[in-house]
């Protein structure tokens, strides 16, 4: 396929905008490994969000079984736009070539992915969606100066206590290394580190069996705990791809335009666990 255009225009059908740029937008980001991705083609998302079960009891056979409904509300969910722009040579947007579009792809999706994470782990101001930094009623553990896991252990049990499970721990990269290089001192294999690799994911450490995930979103200092089921990235399937050689005509260069838009639904806040970190001393 050839990405050159005189004017802006949309070059690609929705088909080939989700293979060249949302899937490995998706795929990059940080954020969509933590929470529980849908794809809509609405204008606007609703989710539904249980706030109290419906209460069951023992009865006597043949007794009348006590009458309850569950307690409902809704999430309505506010898109917005991400967009990324990239400039490439003429010669590289009318190669049709597969390893061309390839090219031009990746480098949109590892730009989006990394502000779909950035906004999903922080409080990007608006027009971002609002992000786990930006959360009230969070449960909030303070770590301290971390020289074991039991910080961790009281996360697992905070979740544990609402009904919940925390899927994925996610750390800045600055404090993932603090963390991988604790030792399992006075132990039989002691020097080696606290943290186990996931045999099934290369790279991932495990922390009681829940994935610690590394992401520059998430502000230094900061670890999150985060449920799966209990965070939300909903995408919408209008994405676009846009070539314009005008811009930049007298250099010979084609502008490149990519456009999803998404947003974040978090409908149990108390179910995620945010743990403040202090330096050692």
């Amino acid at each position: 396929m050839t990405l050159t255009r005189s004017t802006a225009a949309a070059i690609l059908s929705v088909e080939e905008v989700g293979q060249l740029l949302v899937e490995p937008t998706l795929a990059l980001a940080c954020a969509t490994d933590v929470a529980t991705v849908i794809q809509t083609e609405q204008s606007r998302f609703r989710l539904p969000i249980v706030q109290a079960d419906p209460s069951a009891g023992w009865v006597a056979e043949g007794a009348e079984i006590p009458l309850s409904d569950a307690t409902l509300s809704e999430d309505d969910v506010v898109f917005s736009k991400l967009a990324g722009l990239s400039v490439i040579t003429s010669e590289l947007a009318q190669d049709s070539s597969p390893e061309a579009s390839e090219a031009v792809g990746q480098g949109l999706a590892r730009d989006m992915s990394r502000k779909l994470d950035a906004a999903f782990f922080g409080n990007v101001s608006a027009p971002a969606p609002t992000g786990l930094a930006g959360l009230t009623g969070v449960t909030e553990i303070t770590a301290g100066s971390v020289v074991n896991l039991d910080a961790f252990l009281e996360a697992l049990s905070a979740a544990e206590i609402l009904g919940t499970h925390l899927t994925s721990f996610v750390a800045n990269p600055v404090d993932a290394l603090v963390l991988a290089k604790l030792k399992q001192y006075g132990t039989a294999q002691a020097n080696a580190p606290l943290l186990q690799p996931d045999p099934a994911q290369p790279g991932v450490r495990m922390i009681s069996g829940v994935p610690l995930r590394v992401s520059a979103g998430v502000t230094p200092g900061t670890i999150w705990g985060v449920p799966g089921d209990r965070a939300h990235i909903i995408v919408r399937t209008d994405a676009t791809v846009t070539a314009d050689s005008s811009v930049f005509f007298t250099s010979d260069r084609v502008a490149v335009r990519g456009t999803m838009r998404c947003g974040f639904s978090f409908p149990h806040p108390a179910a995620i666990v945010k743990m403040s970190l202090t330096e050692g001393d």
